[in-house]
């Protein structure tokens, strides 16, 4: 039933990687399937030092895919500062290899960075000029990983604007926290509670710009939308048309709750089945042409 936006696996046979994370297997992964009712999922690479602490090549997801036929779509993952720290690296060639291998998109980019970074901009400018959709997780330059902006997303509207053909699906607390009006400097990095207000930047981001999309995996998606379960439907009837399905598993027995609640909305009435139809698989199948 559910098409999974975001997962992470390491590679099965490989005890020297499973030694120093807690990140799951494919067949860990796939054992999961039956009861989050997912069919298949994308995998991300890690390739950017900041997030963990190893590094996950684009073959090693290449492999993981090609040793499960059918059940997961491989991602590449660049990070601009990749070969010489330059702003005017030529990734198109790196990127046409990698389509070319079956990789459908570009992510998870956790490169701390600013938006703004003249090697950032130099990347997704050869993101968009590839037709591939990129994941990202937004951060902030110290404590954690990830894209960096500033309160109020300022940089992720710059490059939305300056690459309109480029979709962009956002994740993390910095991104899900601003779905409410509400949210302060002190918490946007964290799970707000209660009631969410008219006048989050994140709706407002997501009515101006067609390029961005919307990844409800992980604690911060979940948080967002169940919060204030009147405003999570509202909002995911809204955006029906650019919100994802994922779940950002990372180890074995990792909670997931959002299959739960979108399947809770679609039989109490409060989620159409259009909207959960296009959020639990059609937009991902569409977008990456799967």
């Amino acid at each position: 039933m559910f098409f999974d936006m975001h997962l992470h696996a390491v590679w099965f046979s490989n005890p020297r990687q499973k030694a120093i994370t807690n990140f799951a297997t494919a067949e860990e992964l796939l054992t999961r399937f039956p009861e989050l009712q997912i069919d298949r999922g994308v995998l991300l690479p890690i390739v950017n030092h900041e997030c963990l602490n190893f590094i996950q090549s684009n073959e090693t997801v290449l492999d993981i895919c090609a040793a499960h036929p059918g059940r997961f779509v491989p991602f590449c993952n660049l990070d601009p500062r990749m070969h010489g720290n330059r702003p005017d690296y030529d990734f198109t060639p790196v990127l046409e290899h990698y389509k070319g291998l079956g990789c459908k998109g570009v992510g998870e980019v956790c490169a701390t960075l600013r938006w703004d970074d003249a090697r950032v901009l130099n990347m997704l400018g050869h993101v968009e000029r590839a037709g591939l959709p990129l994941l990202f997780h937004l951060g902030l330059e110290s404590g954690t990983y990830g894209l960096v902006d500033d309160f109020g997303l300022p940089g992720l509207e710059l490059v939305l604007q300056r690459f309109p053909r480029l979709n962009l699906i956002g994740h993390s607390m910095a991104f899900w926290s601003a779905i409410s009006g509400d949210v302060t400097p002190q918490n946007w990095m964290g799970y707000p509670t209660g009631p969410v207000t008219e006048g989050g930047r994140l709706p407002e981001l997501l009515r101006r710009y067609p390029n961005l999309w919307a990844d409800i995996s992980a604690g911060s998606g979940y948080n967002a939308i169940s919060r204030d379960p009147d405003f999570g439907y509202a909002f995911l009837e809204e955006f029906q048309d650019r919100v994802v399905y994922g779940t950002d598993i990372c180890w074995p027995g990792q909670e997931v709750l959002q299959s739960q609640f979108l399947l809770d909305g679609l039989a109490t009435g409060r989620l159409s089945q259009q909207a959960f139809d296009k959020i639990a698989r059609t937009n991902a199948e569409a977008l990456l042409g799967v």
